[in-house]
């Protein structure tokens, strides 16, 4: 993927999972809180790839 779908697709995750996590919150079922917190994580990650490959494609640009 490039550095504008991963910073999507990141953004995306973590909207799911906060959503999930209130919603397990909110029906006291832990594994959708669980699940929810597992989304959002992989969402902040997702969108840290994406801003790492900006910043490799940057520095390359400026060679």
């Amino acid at each position: 993927m490039g550095s504008k779908s991963d910073k999507i697709a990141g953004k995306a995750n973590e909207v799911a999972g906060k959503v999930k996590q209130s919603v397990g919150s909110a029906t006291g079922n832990d594994r959708m809180r669980a699940e929810g917190a597992a989304q959002e994580t992989k969402g902040k990650v997702q969108s840290s790839v994406g801003k790492a490959k900006d910043a490799v494609k940057g520095a390359v640009d400026r060679m």
